[in-house]
């Protein structure tokens, strides 16, 4: 069940009116995969919560909010205020989109190997239109994703990351998508929808760090679709934070294939946005594939995190790994969803999935939904979830010692988000991650 024809229909009415400027017009393909993602949009609509993916987040919030598209040139950020995950003085290749939009002034991509592409889409339109037809638009693309179907309609610009066979990127390539809430100059709220394309060819490797951040309270729409090919042998890092406007609301999903001993990692730290989605969906479609998904939220007020996982085993002796940790206050709620799959000659799969949440309130919410779904019998899987409070005794212990009750609990909820950092293996986004959890606790009151 999907919401009615007028929910929808702004959307429709917006695309009409901003296709023809659209950037890459004159390809074909590229007009006919747009026509394709709004054909799927019309069709699915906005799901309620008698979709059972959709069980436990109900999108109202966003329905009841008219969201006009984002100025092509973006809006106006300050340099000066200009977030970054990378430490000062650490190398890395930096893309900065505003509002969706690629701004080169704010940007710095460095000397990269023979070969390899850190571009926008936008110039890759022009510089790498055969890369592009050849993949975009292919990975993981469902009828049961409305958000994918919609950024694929109004598809202008994002990041574009190739990487030839046997070539490594050192530095981390870092893309910042600033929701500048400033309403392309109508006060209205906007919505903008940056599409991320990773080709890692066979024995390639690469450290990507996405950092989602919103200024000043406006209220938008940020819609990111990811897609990740990861050729045989080929090792991808993937990182990110969010941390859009407390008023934002972000929609990610995340599609990868992974061919034969491919290694992906992905990490999602959650902090910001009234309404946020991560959905992530690799595919293991060659044997070896190791795939590690992890992530952390600290949500609180009123706001609501969604992560929906879902772990196809489609090849023999594959392993994946998630370990996932919330806290939440207030009256916020989270919701994780996660399913691994295993397919009748996925023989030799091991899968293991956790999921945790720390309530600080007595309104405080978590919806937890693992599963294994398995069609296979020689495979070792398991998965838990597990929802609670403080430890009453530690506190007392930490507090005997001279420390102060709100110091006290932030060590406490630290440690305890402390396991699921662990599992992001590049040291400096590592620590980055563990600072912010640390500035996002300093804010919190007793």
């Amino acid at each position: 069940m999907t919401t009615d024809t007028a929910t929808i229909q702004p959307y429709l009415d917006h695309h009409g009116r901003v296709a023809a400027a659209l950037p890459g017009g004159e390809l074909p393909w590229l007009a006919g995969l747009r026509e394709t993602g709004l054909s799927r949009f019309s069709r699915q609509g906005f799901p309620t919560a008698r979709v059972e993916a959709w069980r436990y987040t109900s999108l109202r919030p966003l329905e009841k909010v008219a969201f006009e598209p984002a100025s092509a040139a973006g809006g106006a950020v300050s340099i000066d205020v200009l977030p970054t995950v990378m430490p000062a003085g650490q190398a890395s290749h930096r893309l900065v989109f505003v509002d969706g939009a690629f701004r080169a002034d704010l940007s710095s991509v460095g000397a990269l190997p023979e070969g390899a592409v850190v571009t926008s889409l936008r110039q890759a339109l022009t510089g790498h239109a055969a890369l592009l037809e050849r993949y975009l638009g292919h990975v993981g693309v469902t009828d049961a994703n409305p958000f994918q179907a919609l950024n694929t309609a109004f598809l202008a610009d994002g990041l574009v990351v190739h990487l030839p066979k046997g070539v490594a990127v050192a530095e981390p390539i870092e893309a910042v998508f600033v929701g500048s809430g400033g309403g392309a100059g109508t006060g209205k709220p906007t919505m903008h929808h940056p599409r991320i394309l990773v080709v890692a060819e066979a024995n390639s490797e690469a450290t990507l760090v996405e950092h989602h951040v919103g200024q000043g309270d406006g209220v938008y729409f940020a819609n990111l679709v990811t897609e990740i090919v990861a050729g045989e042998g080929a090792r991808l890092h993937h990182y990110k934070v969010q941390r859009e406007s407390r008023e934002a609301f972000h929609m990610a999903t995340v599609t990868a294939d992974l061919a034969k001993d491919a290694s992906y990692d992905n990490f999602v730290l959650t902090m910001g946005g009234r309404l946020s989605r991560n959905e992530i969906k690799p595919v293991l479609n060659g044997t070896g594939v190791e795939c590690r998904l992890s992530g952390s939220y600290m949500v609180n007020g009123r706001q609501h995190c969604d992560t929906t996982t879902v772990i196809d085993h489609a090849q023999p002796h594959c392993t994946s790994r998630e370990v996932y940790k919330g806290v939440i206050d207030g009256n916020a709620k989270a919701v994780f969803q996660g399913k691994i799959i295993v397919r009748p000659d996925a023989q030799k799969t091991d899968g293991y999935q956790l999921n945790r949440a720390l309530l600080l309130s007595d309104t405080a919410e978590i919806d937890s939904k693992p599963e294994l779904e398995i069609y296979a019998d020689d495979v070792k899987c398991s998965h838990g979830a597990t929802a609670g409070e403080l430890d009453d005794d530690q506190l007392f212990y930490l507090r005997a010692r001279g420390i102060d009750l709100e110091s006290a609990r932030n060590l406490l909820i630290s440690a305890f988000l402390a396991d699921a950092i662990e599992e992001v293996r590049i040291d400096t986004v590592r620590e980055a991650f563990q600072g912010m959890v640390t500035g996002w606790l300093k804010t919190q009151r007793v």
